[in-house]
């Protein structure tokens, strides 16, 4: 097996930012990073509060680890100055520390530029499900030059995000597969895409390859293979599928449209990155960069209303795909509220096919990454969500009502209303050692970034539905709608991209991955601060919360800052730099069986391709970061599922690199020779 060098010390694009090509920022997020960033909020910096406060009283050195690459030619072994870079070790029989967590104990993956899921030596893969797979009865085979809406409606969807599976009774091996399709990339469905004159077809089909998939899968004894079945489950929901709005804002006057004068009905879901499965059998599911969807926001001139939609990053004149074209909802001078409708917490009954997926308005309106679960002893559900922008908020919503146990109709009908009636609150940070942030992310000398925080009330709805506010100067449905905008008001710490929320289900804690933020301590922006201690942060951290879960006080700290080990700003939870895998971007987290963190990437800024990593937490082996795979070039990591017998993983924009297109593909994964890359969903085993 041939080893390639590969230097972790690169110049990065985007001016610094994520190696994330131009041509995904477009269409998935809508160039977020090169607009401006929408929080122009003038409340106290992180800092101040503190100081305010306070005035009232290295990788591997050897050898390379082989790697298998199913469907690569060659393995990438990375390698830098005086410590070779790339990979953590495996146990090392002299060493003094405890084994390696179980499941755990694999040779990590170098750092790669492979077209190709490169998985640990030992372990097998296999392609779970394709976009344009069948999903629903009567779906024809995929045909990529002969797509229709027709068809894709009833294929899987694509750029797959999150994913969960879900045990079916009666079997030990059969699942639910629920998987989101965050968004379209225009040129990479079609050949020739003209991306000023789309066709009524093309933009069809775009609405038809956004949603959700349900899809039994069918799995193996002794191997951690899945397959598609036609099941009477299966399901695909869309950008034109029926939605209920429940809770505060439903039947508001800022979601009524001329198509749905109550405002209680929506049609579609859009840009759902990802979400989580809940104790009472359903789907989570947060809808992200919605402003990107809708168009000619310049046309409002209602001063308060441009500043809402301003707060919420949509801008401009047409939008990327130019739907409003071909259906007036897209189109802010015709139906200047249906953007309103979009940007919520979705929850999906996938047990009934024939259900109503429901948009929970109780839980506020932002560019949600997800929405997690955490059930206190005493029954009370609380939620948690992140707003993924550039200095956005960290929300938790507590339920005021108990989760009913059982499995039965009338335990999902009341589950099914638990997101609808309790608080929202968004988080406020102070940090222990304010004093010295410079925002060099030197390590304070108490040899931690830690601190304390507290959840802000903004919301309150009560058993009847009707909300209350608890913002100064905003009504309960603008608290709902315009939830940015209370938290500009009640002063929450601006974080770095808080993307998914996830509480480890064996201690409680609570971590949040936070992306990146290539703003971070510029002119006019909020300074660094010990949560987010980075100026100009292109790799990310990991935040750690002992947070009492129904209650409105937590402590933090940060487990991981991001990047190359041999950086002197990155910090692994104290454990040993030489000796873990270089990671930049984190975005999903998972946990397994045992309670180790697992840990996606997006935008890679180390110059290697995305990958998943596992994270040990406690012990000696603390903050020790192993890659367990990596995803093709141009791809990103989505959807981690880690049980005992599989990983899985979406694979997102598989070869999404800035001069490719479907005329000139750069990736032919996952069908290899001439073909179309296809994001889709891997399983990963240990043989």
């Amino acid at each position: 097996m041939t080893t390639i060098p590969l230097s972790l010390h690169v110049v990065h694009a985007h001016d610094g930012r994520s190696s994330r090509s131009n041509l995904t920022c477009r269409y998935k997020c809508g160039d977020a990073c090169f607009h401006e960033v929408p929080n122009t909020s003038t409340g106290e910096y992180f800092g101040d509060v503190v100081k305010t406060a306070m005035s009232r009283r290295g990788i591997l050195k050897g050898g390379a680890m082989a790697v298998v690459a199913v469907g690569a030619t060659t393995a990438l072994a990375a390698c830098g100055g005086g410590n070779e870079s790339g990979t953590a070790t495996t146990a090392d029989p002299s060493s003094t520390l405890p084994p390696e967590p179980r499941g755990l104990e694999f040779a990590a993956v170098a750092p790669n530029t492979e077209d190709a899921v490169v998985i640990p030596e030992g372990h097998e893969q296999a392609v779970v499900i394709r976009w344009g797979d069948p999903v629903v009865a009567g779906a024809p085979e995929f045909d990529f030059d002969n797509q229709t809406a027709a068809a894709q409606e009833k294929q899987f969807g694509f750029n797959n995000d999150f994913a969960g599976l879900l045990p079916i009774d009666g079997s030990s091996t059969d699942y639910l597969l629920v998987v989101n399709h965050e968004y379209t990339t225009e040129p990479f469905l079609f050949r020739g895409y003209d991306a000023e004159n789309p066709t009524a077809e093309q933009a069809a089909i775009g609405l038809a390859a956004h949603g959700l998939s349900v899809v039994e899968v069918k799995g193996e004894n002794g191997s951690g293979r899945l397959t598609p079945q036609m099941g009477r489950y299966n399901r695909r929901i869309t950008g034109t599928t029926e939605f209920v709005l429940t809770g505060p804002a439903a039947g508001s006057d800022f979601l009524k449209t001329s198509a749905d004068p109550t405002g209680t009905t929506v049609l579609g879901t859009f840009n759902n990155c990802s979400g989580g499965l809940t104790p009472w059998g359903t789907v989570l599911s947060g809808e992200e960069n919605i402003n990107q969807y809708f168009a000619n926001a310049e046309s409002v001139t209602d001063p308060t209303a441009a500043a809402r939609l301003a707060r919420y990053g949509v801008e401009g004149a047409a939008s990327e795909r130019k739907w409003e074209r071909f259906d007036k909802r897209f189109d802010l001078a015709q139906e200047p509220n249906e953007v309103n409708r979009f940007g919520w917490v979705v929850e999906v009954n996938p047990w009934d096919p024939t259900s109503t997926p429901i948009k929970h308005t109780a839980l506020g309106r932002f560019k949600h990454e997800a929405a997690t679960i955490h059930v206190t002893d005493d029954g009370t559900v609380v939620a948690y969500s992140g707003d993924d922008e550039r200095f956005d908020y960290m929300y938790k919503f507590v339920s005021s009502r108990k989760m009913m146990q059982g499995t039965g109709p009338a335990a999902m009908r009341s589950n099914l209303t638990l997101l609808d009636a309790g608080t929202l609150y968004v988080a406020k940070l102070t940090g222990d050692s304010p004093d010295e942030i410079d925002g060099s992310g030197t390590l304070p000398a108490s040899g931690t970034f830690a601190g304390k925080g507290e959840w802000i009330p903004l919301l309150r709805t009560g058993e009847d539905g009707r909300g209350e506010s608890l913002v100064d100067g905003m009504s309960a449905e603008e608290v709902a709608v315009f939830t940015r905008q209370a938290g500009d008001k009640v002063g929450a710490t601006k974080m770095d991209r808080p993307e998914d929320f996830e509480p480890n289900p064996v201690t409680g804690k609570v971590y949040v991955a936070l992306t990146n933020n290539s703003n971070r301590g510029t002119e006019g922006k909020a300074p660094a601060d010990e949560a987010n201690p980075r100026n100009k942060n292109k790799n990310g951290q990991v935040l750690e919360l002992d947070d009492d879960h129904a209650g409105t006080s937590f402590t933090w700290n940060l487990l991981l800052v991001c990047g190359d080990p041999e950086a002197a700003d990155t910090y692994f939870g104290g454990f040993d730099k030489s000796q873990v895998s270089p990671i930049s971007c984190p975005d999903n987290l998972a946990f397994d069986p045992a309670g180790n963190l697992w840990v996606s990437t997006d935008g890679n800024a180390l110059e290697s391709n995305d990958g998943l990593f596992s994270v040990v937490l406690d012990g000696e082996r603390r903050g020790q970061t192993k890659q367990f795979l990596t995803v093709p070039k141009g791809a990103e990591t989505c959807g981690p599922i880690v049980q005992e017998q599989r990983v899985v993983v979406s694979v997102q924009h598989p070869g999404e690199l800035d001069d490719a297109s479907a005329d000139a593909p750069a990736s032919h994964w996952p069908d290899g020779g001439d073909s179309q890359p296809r994001p889709s969903v891997v399983a990963v085993w240990k043989v």
